[in-house]
């Protein structure tokens, strides 16, 4: 009988200890109510530029400041005729001023007050609603430098118009996200998300589809046609 006793209160003692333990996890792993949660959301999306731009810049050098520039004027017939033949309106060409300077005589690496030549160029830029065009161009100006046009080109730059209202459907989808992850966070507590109590945009990333490029500044990138624009909302919500 005195054993069996023994035995119930280790029982007694086991269940209460059992129940104790229980009890200490769930308040361990339960979040407190009336507290709050932050998470950062994201949403992408890929969008196809509508809008490029061209620009290149004409060199050369000459005996004098004059003789560079006629040189250089001299190039535009040539380049003009060339764009209209590949589709681009004549107003769609912006041809800047020339710019230039002296080149004076080294001498054992020191230079003189002695003038060489004079060294001129001038940027045009060119731009199209049809950004394959632009890409085309871009690789196709050979032809002109084939011609002794001397030329340095630089990348084309690929827009997209609409980026401001795909921001605006970004962060909202941004934001849902950001709900979704806490609900996903707070399941395991027995809590749920409540009420947002403060909500901050972060910066947008603009990079190529396959990039995985991020900057706390944000990033623009214009060298693709195709780009991945990316929105981050940082939510605090109040846990319930």
């Amino acid at each position: 009988m005195e054993k069996l006793e023994k035995f119930q209160l280790l029982a007694s003692c086991a269940l209460i200890g059992f129940a104790i333990l229980i009890s200490s996890l769930v308040f361990a792993f339960r979040m407190p109510r009336n507290e709050n949660i932050t998470v950062t959301g994201s949403a992408s999306k890929v969008v196809k530029s509508d809008n490029a731009k061209l620009s290149f810049n004409l060199e050369t050098r000459g005996k004098t400041q004059k003789e560079a520039y006629k040189t250089i004027k001299s190039y535009h017939p040539e380049i003009i005729k060339y764009l209209e033949s590949k589709g681009i309106d004549k107003k769609d060409i912006d041809i800047k001023p020339i710019n230039g300077y002296y080149n004076y005589r080294n001498i054992n690496g020191y230079s003189t007050n002695e003038i060489l030549d004079y060294s001129a160029n001038q940027y045009i830029d060119i731009s199209s609603k049809d950004v394959d065009k632009i890409k085309e161009i871009s690789t196709d100006m050979q032809s002109l430098i084939d011609k002794g046009i001397e030329m340095h080109i630089d990348r084309p730059e690929y827009y997209y118009s609409n980026l401001a209202s795909v921001k605006i459907e970004l962060l909202k989808e941004a934001s849902k996200d950001a709900k979704e992850r806490a609900k996903s966070m707070l399941s395991a507590t027995g809590s749920n998300v409540g009420k947002v109590k403060q909500i901050k945009m972060g910066v947008f990333q603009i990079t190529p589809p396959d990039s995985t490029d991020v900057s706390d500044y944000g990033v623009n990138d214009t060298s693709t046609v195709d780009k991945k624009v990316t929105a981050v909302a940082n939510v605090v919500f109040k846990v319930r």
